[in-house]
């Protein structure tokens, strides 16, 4: 099993546990942090016992993006950002394709590829007190790790033009109100509402839920008939589980 460095992974009750484990340095990533968190989404996907992924951030941040502090270390900044962006998107992109619901609990902040990290989620818990930002002109950078596809098709192409051109940093309910989060919940009780939800997710019917994730991710790079066909495949599969079995024979004897 890989070593992970600055990941924490555990599994409980089906549910995934990857958390962002550099508090110190805001849980943003280096390389060996982002190779990690690759390690980890890899290890969810493949682990039958696992129903649903819970992001969370350790610390008063949930993430701050880029290590740039390493960046600045490194002696060939263009080579080591190049590497850094691959990794931290490659992982980024395997959790946007896994078939297995993704929920964040968002605290403090999410900037920079830690936003890309929130939009790579389904569901989104934000505490009260959080911050949504690009940050990436405050210091000279473009966006990375798919935020550019990503941030648009959240919440529309002026206002993600808004955010990367301006640095607006957006409140907990402002980034409610615009799309980038599902639910906003006092700063004391963001644990208990993320692992409650994520744990309520994990008792429903996993082809059903990792199905209808993969068929809405996907139908942004689909035509509305291979959605369809792709839909009509799909649900003709689910009724041949043991838990579509159960609930519709349930719900044909009402």
């Amino acid at each position: 099993m890989t070593e992970l460095t600055g990941i924490r992974y555990s599994v409980d009750g089906g549910v995934a546990t990857i958390a962002l484990a550099r508090p110190d340095a805001s849980n943003s990533f280096d390389l060996p942090t982002a190779q990690s968190l690759g390690a980890a989404v890899d290890r969810a996907s493949a682990d039958p016992s696992v129903a649903v992924v819970l992001l969370t951030g350790d610390g008063a941040r949930f993430c701050a993006g880029g290590d740039v502090s390493s960046m600045a270390a490194s002696q060939d900044p263009a080579a080591y950002l190049l590497e850094l962006a691959q990794e931290l998107d490659g992982a980024l992109q395997r959790l946007g394709q896994m078939e297995k619901p993704v929920v964040a609990a968002v605290q403090g902040a999410a900037a920079g590829a830690g936003l890309a990290v929130v939009l790579s989620a389904d569901v989104v818990v934000s505490g009260a007190g959080a911050k949504f930002l690009t940050a990436y002109a405050g210091v000279g950078l473009t966006p990375d790790c798919g935020l550019s596809w990503l941030l648009p098709r959240a919440v529309g192409q002026q206002r993600a033009l808004e955010l990367a051109l301006t640095g607006r940093v957006l409140s907990a309910a402002e980034a409610r109100d615009w799309g980038l989060v599902t639910t906003v919940v006092e700063d004391d009780e963001l644990e208990a509402a993320a692992t409650g939800l994520a744990a309520k997710l994990a008792t429903k019917p996993p082809f059903a839920l990792g199905q209808a994730r993969r068929l809405i991710r996907s139908s942004w790079t689909a035509t509305r008939a291979e959605t369809g066909a792709d839909e009509a495949r799909t649900i003709s599969q689910a009724v041949t589980t043991p838990e579509a079995r159960t609930l519709v024979a349930k719900f044909a004897g009402r």
